[in-house]
């Protein structure tokens, strides 16, 4: 018998799978990356943890698919910012659904707790997210909140132990807690935080690429993750690296939409500006990269644009600065 989990790296997906090997039942753990869990890679860390409790790790890469059928017409809507929890679950559990035949699997299993999250893990939320998902077969098990729910086919058909599983349910971790101590697991990620929808600041960036771009891609969607953005007067797009580590990320991920300003022999942050970028928004584009790089503010400075070079000082009034940041 084999189990594939949905695994966020946290400490309730690693109990719930601990729950279910500890069974005799083969788990393997799915990352499903959708484009907005983390701002860095954690793959090495989530395998690291998933064979703490004796399970394989795969991460599933959905970004594309996230964002052509979920992200922008969620049926069930948003959270408080970007968020569209309930659709995005159930866009998780339809992926791993898919994969049961390939894999060898027989159910799904998840660290939901009922009562955890106010939008996603309510009892009707759940269903919704079932019938989303077109869990026909009752595949889908909650390990850490299974004795508050209807039992599911992997319980009906002695699969599972029911008896063996947990009825956790609201917010507090004390349980959880308490069966880490016994398990001997200590590494697993914080709490909450791990969408980057969910923040305020990270939505402003969405809605605001919508408002002037109808087409998001993927590397579009990996760009909002770093450097500091900024809206020019005529419509034109700014990303400035904030450190070395998001300068290369910026040229890594850099798009046809976009086009580099180039420092020559000056330091300072990478800076990225919409490819059509008219000669107004240019002008002030070219004055705010400078102002990011080591310089005299007395002196003029050539900077490269498209093959051209263009000659600037640094912009003046920095406090100004703040009515071209999105976030």
């Amino acid at each position: 018998m084999k189990a594939l989990a949905l695994f966020s790296g946290g400490l309730d997906s690693l109990l719930a799978m601990k729950l279910i090997t500890q069974q005799g039942i083969a788990v393997k753990a799915l990352n499903i990356n959708i484009g907005f869990g983390s701002r860095s890679d954690k793959s090495e860390e989530m395998r690291r943890r998933a064979a703490l409790v004796g399970a394989e790790f795969e991460m599933v890469d959905v970004r594309n698919s996230y964002l052509k059928e979920v992200l922008f017409n969620p049926q069930y809507g948003y959270g408080k910012h970007f968020n569209p929890c309930i659709d995005c679950h159930a866009f998780m559990f339809k992926t791993a659904l898919a994969m049961l035949k390939d894999e060898g699997a027989s159910f799904i299993i998840t660290g939901e707790v009922l009562g955890q999250r106010p939008m996603s893990q309510r009892s009707d939320a759940m269903a919704k997210v079932k019938r989303l998902a077109a869990d026909e077969e009752d595949l889908i098990l909650r390990p850490m909140c299974a004795k508050n729910l209807p039992e599911t086919k992997p319980e009906r058909e002695g699969w599972v132990d029911r008896a063996k599983l947990e009825g956790i349910s609201g917010r507090s971790r004390k349980r959880q807690l308490e069966m880490a101590a016994a398990f001997g697991i200590e590494d697993f990620e914080s709490p909450g935080g791990g969408c980057l929808l969910t923040l305020e600041s990270f939505a402003k960036k969405i809605k605001d690429f919508k408002e002037f771009d109808s087409n998001m891609e993927v590397n579009d969607a990996q760009l909002l993750k770093y450097g500091r953005h900024l809206r020019l007067p005529k419509g034109a797009k700014m990303i400035i690296g904030r450190n070395e580590l998001e300068n290369e990320l910026l040229r890594t991920l850099k798009t046809s939409k976009y086009e580099e300003i180039k420092l020559f022999d000056l330091i300072g942050a990478y800076s990225l500006v919409s490819s059509d970028i008219c000669e107004e928004d240019l002008n002030l584009a070219l004055q705010i990269a400078l102002t990011y790089t080591k310089n005299d503010p007395q002196n003029s400075y050539k900077l490269g644009f498209k093959e051209k070079e263009f000659e600037t000082k640094a912009f003046e009034d920095k406090a100004k600065l703040g009515e071209f940041f999105i976030s």
